[in-house]
């Protein structure tokens, strides 16, 4: 059979095995030249700080998937990762993560380097974290890099099986803004009713940090946290137009949350541990998530033109590269820049007072008839399919696909 991606308003619900490890091939590529780069600047040589072990909790897309490339094929580090993905059926293609997973396997032996990859267990389970510290003492290292990456829907509680659910809403008030489909070019006025204080508080179960900090606990009570350890996990700000659907909405009270967190940790485990914990704002991209959400599709399509135009457009493998080279992992320094409070900063292309200017500029005019000019919904769309093996380079889509393992 042939696949072609099965889109329903703005979800894609199938994958294409062959694009999915595609896919993964040509980020690996990049990350490879980044790391020979760096090289041969001298920078990756004596004195550079670099992680030896990393865990990955959401490891199979996007930002996840992006720093367990950087931290393996830039770094040479032994990595384990957790993501709960579908495995495929005689009928079905699984979910696009269980596919990058078992590429970047493939390329991590491929290469020599030490690697373990739960596409099966639920990531906020007791399961998973007993998983990392067995595999941890076997293995005989302790972790000096946790990525926190997960981005659920839900969420179980793994000490009383309560099932917690998130919403993307505003709070307080009812939010109407103008949303793009960007598989027909169609814009069209959005409202989400205000979410309910129970609402509020599942959103912060899920999304917020309580499953971070109990990653950590529980690394740490195993002796598998190592010494100076460096966690982090990823948020977004935006501009603030987009606040009251985003960063003022039930998904900034847990983005919040992660931010508490974050300190938590600092005061609990800097001290004795040595561990530093830190939120990294990054840069919009095209997530599953962020297709669904109103004003957010075109608003990054309008911000894809123009960062484009200035040659300034990163994705979550230029991201991460350069969190990790730029702020994490710098040749002498073992001090990591924050903003005031105390956040690593990589969305600042983005949110620099130019592009900002111009992407307001451009939001204000912008219709169905001068979309195109004004912004960049193919790019979109091509970053959307890609994340589903589709439209990815060098794949030739008409020819059959003889198995979906």
């Amino acid at each position: 059979m042939t696949l072609k991606p099965m889109v329903r308003n703005n979800i894609c619900i199938n994958a294409h095995p062959t694009g999915c490890r595609a896919e993964v091939r040509l980020q690996t590529g990049r990350v490879k030249a980044f790391r020979d780069r760096l090289t041969n600047s001298g920078k990756n040589g004596h004195g550079t700080p670099r992680p030896a072990h990393a865990l990955v909790i959401g490891c199979s897309m996007g930002y996840g998937l992006a720093s367990r490339l950087v931290a393996a094929f830039g770094y040479g580090a032994g990595t384990v990762g957790f993501s709960y993905e579908k495995e495929p059926s005689a009928t079905k293609p699984a979910t696009p993560g269980w596919y990058f997973n078992e590429e970047f396997d493939a390329l991590a032996t491929e290469a020599g380097l030490f690697a373990r990859t739960f596409s099966g267990i639920d990531a906020f389970s007791n399961a998973a974290k007993n998983k990392a510290i067995e595999i941890a003492r076997e293995q005989g290292f302790q972790y000096d890099l946790i990525i926190y990456s997960l981005a659920s829907p839900v969420r179980t509680d793994p000490d009383n099986g309560t099932l917690y659910r998130s919403v993307i809403k505003p709070i307080g008030r009812q939010y109407a803004g103008r949303t793009l489909d960007v598989f027909t070019g169609k814009i069209a006025e959005a409202t989400v009713q205000p979410a309910t204080e129970e609402e509020i508080a599942q959103t912060i179960k899920v999304m917020g940090g309580e499953d971070w900090q109990m990653w950590i606990d529980a690394l740490d009570n195993a002796g598998v946290l190592g010494r100076d350890a460096i966690t982090l996990a990823y948020s977004y700000i935006g501009p603030s137009f987009s606040w009251p659907i985003y960063r003022d909405g039930t998904i900034g009270q847990a983005k919040l949350h992660l931010e508490k967190t974050s300190r938590a940790l600092n005061e609990r485990y800097h001290a004795t541990e040595g561990l530093r914990a830190f939120v990294s704002i990054n840069k919009a991209v095209v997530t599953r998530a962020s297709a669904v959400i109103p004003v957010i599709p075109l608003y990054i399509s309008t911000l894809f033109k123009v960062m484009k135009e200035r040659n300034i457009h990163e994705d979550c493998v230029d991201q991460m590269i350069r969190l990790f080279s730029e702020r994490l992992y710098r040749k002498g320094e073992t001090q990591i820049p924050t903003d005031a409070e105390g956040r690593v900063r990589i969305d600042d292309l983005e949110m620099g007072s130019s592009v900002q200017n111009e992407v307001s500029s451009r939001l204000a005019m912008v219709d169905e008839a001068n979309l195109y000019k004004l912004a960049d919904p193919d790019g979109f769309k091509s970053d959307f399919l890609r994340a589903h093996g589709f439209g990815v380079p060098g794949v030739d889509y008409e020819q059959e696909v003889l198995s979906l393992e």
